[in-house]
């Protein structure tokens, strides 16, 4: 009986059917792995999806940053304008009235009543009651002179001193020049300076001044820095204060599309990044003091015009009241010019900030001066000037500096690749010189990798227990007749078909793993590539540190004062 339906049996479907479930088994073998590729793939994708999603609201916030700065600075103004205008409006006449007498086309009358309305619209200013003075002085009205004169000592009596100290050389008279200096003078604390006496340096700098006063401001110039300079840690301080002052140089770029691929696959890429914009300070520095001590000076045609300009410089500064609108204008100025980058320019401004302050010693006066013009309002001889008295504390400040950002950048750099997930490959280059030694391990890990992978790859235990079955069916057919054959038969062919099926698959990964070998191999020697060239450009960075160097080695202090508008004036070249 059992003969018979073995004979009727449709042995060509029996095989058919195992045929097709074997292909089934392979295509979703297959499946199966393309749904892990995916998900790696699906992985990376998510990374970079990630990123761009950083980069938006990075963006974003950048963009809302110059939003709300841009409204801040419009406030602030406007609170100057509002606070401030009368003072505006002072300023304007300070100047205007001398010129005005110069010409004698304004009545004194129109004078007087100008001045006078400045002591009701400015009632703590000190420049509304000197202007009164003045006027009074071109009227010689005497006793308004001294009531005024009184009045402007009262609310500010160094700006006021100097002010009428300028407006004495103005009219030539030295004596009153060196009268007012002298008070000027006996007022000043150098630990302790206000920021007008930037315009007394000014004054000497451009040789504003006559022969016997500029004596005593150098004298009392050489006083100031030996006094200083028996602080206890003047030296460390001066160094620090010029290793700040010239970092304040340092750019903020992003080198990411010079070098994509450390960008992208190196951990040191930010320490990279800062390194090459610190190493680019050491041009930007030299271009500044070059800038400074580029050509010739040309001076203003005359002393009435050359004080003028000093006298607009005195009165059109702010004054204290002022600085803290001031700071917060510069500071949201900062973060326009960083387009959004707060952190960024909180670093400049503190940086920076110092020139801002209301009272410092003469050594940060003249670090302001130099580092610093746009805030200071200095001309480009008291730069010169200011470089060159402190030429020393700048070379130390500078070694230190260098030192600093020589240190910053990374020993050894990293490149990491992602060699099938969640397994990452993580190797170290100075130069790149390794790159051979990169390349094996790179392989060698792969390879590891790819080996644990085809271990993946076997029977399961239903595999081997299909096999163990069919080969006790088929050796127990003789007992069991042609079933027990047909059915370990069955489970035998099962078992081949797939074991060739993990063939397939095991041909798939090898070559998914040459694949992954060969692009990864090219991006660690593109990785490598780049590293050599920031290594030649780091270097070609740093050549600048030397030229900086001697550059301010070859300043003298003796070659960086104009002569006097009493003799012939000239400007005397740095070499």
């Amino acid at each position: 009986m059992a003969d018979r339906i073995i004979q009727t049996a449709d042995l060509g479907n029996i095989f058919n059917t195992l045929r097709s479930l074997n292909s089934d088994i392979n295509e979703v073998s297959g499946r199966v792995h393309t749904v892990g590729q995916e998900l790696s793939d699906t992985r990376s994708e998510l990374a970079k999806l990630e990123q761009l999603i950083q980069d938006f609201i990075e963006k974003d916030g950048r963009a809302k940053e110059i939003a709300l700065a841009e409204t801040r600075l419009v406030k602030i103004r406007q609170e100057l304008d509002n606070k401030f205008t009368h003072y505006s409006v002072v300023r304007r006449h300070a100047t205007g009235i001398l010129q005005a007498s110069d010409i004698q086309l304004v009545r004194q009358e129109t004078l007087r009543g100008a001045t006078e309305e400045h002591i009701i619209s400015a009632p703590r200013y000190w420049l509304a009651p000197a202007l009164v003075a003045l006027s009074a002085w071109l009227n010689d009205n005497r006793p308004l002179a001294e009531r005024a004169l009184a009045e402007a000592i009262r609310r500010d009596d160094e700006k006021t001193s100097l002010f009428f100290g300028l407006i004495a050389r103005r009219s030539d008279r030295n004596d009153l020049n060196l009268t007012w200096l002298d008070r000027y003078f006996g007022l000043q604390n150098p630990y302790e300076l206000n920021r007008q006496t930037v315009i007394m340096i000014d004054a000497l700098a451009n040789g504003i001044f006559g022969a016997n006063v500029t004596r005593q401001c150098d004298k009392r110039i050489e006083a100031w820095i030996a006094e200083l300079s028996e602080q206890v840690g003047f030296a460390e301080k001066q160094r620090q204060q010029w290793s700040l002052a010239l970092s304040s140089k340092t750019p903020n770029n992003d080198y990411a599309q010079t070098y994509p691929h450390l960008q992208r696959y190196s951990s040191t890429w930010q320490p990279l990044n800062q390194a090459l914009n610190n190493m680019a300070m050491q041009e930007r520095v030299l271009k500044h003091f070059e800038d400074i001590f580029e050509g010739e000076i040309r001076p203003a045609q005359s002393v009435l015009i050359a004080v003028d300009d000093l006298l607009t410089k005195l009165v059109s500064s702010f004054d204290e009241e002022e600085l803290p609108l001031r700071r917060e204008e510069r500071k949201v100025n900062l973060i326009i010019e960083e387009s959004g980058n707060r952190h960024v320019a909180d670093q400049r401004f503190q940086q920076q900030s110092v020139a801002l302050e209301s009272e410092v010693d003469f050594t940060q006066l003249l670090t302001n001066a130099a580092m610093h013009p746009e805030m200071s309002h200095v001309t480009r001889a008291t730069q010169r000037f200011s470089v060159a008295h402190s030429r020393d504390w700048i070379i130390d400040g500078h070694a230190d500096i260098t030192a600093t950002v020589r240190q910053s950048v990374p020993m050894d750099i990293s490149v990491s690749l992602n060699i099938g997930a969640p397994n990452d490959w993580s190797g170290r280059t100075h130069n790149g010189e390794n790159e051979a030694e990169l390349l094996r391990d790179l392989d060698n890990n792969i390879g590891q990798l790819e080996t644990t992978t085809l271990k993946e790859v076997k029977f399961s235990p239903k595999h081997w227990v299909a096999a163990a079955v069919g080969a006790l069916l088929v050796l127990s057919a003789t007992s069991y007749g042609g079933v027990a054959l047909l059915l370990g038969i069955a489970c035998l062919l099962w078992v081949f078909f797939a074991h060739r099926g993990l063939e397939a698959q095991r041909t798939k990964i090898r070559a998914n793993y040459a694949k992954l070998r060969q692009e990864s191999s090219s991006v660690l020697r593109a990785c490598l590539a780049e590293v050599v060239e920031l290594r030649r450009d780091i270097e070609a960075k740093d050549a600048y540190a030397e030229k900086v160097q001697s550059f301010v080695e070859s300043i003298s202090p003796e070659q960086h004062v104009l002569s006097s508008y009493d003799a012939v004036r000239r400007v005397m070249n740095p070499t």
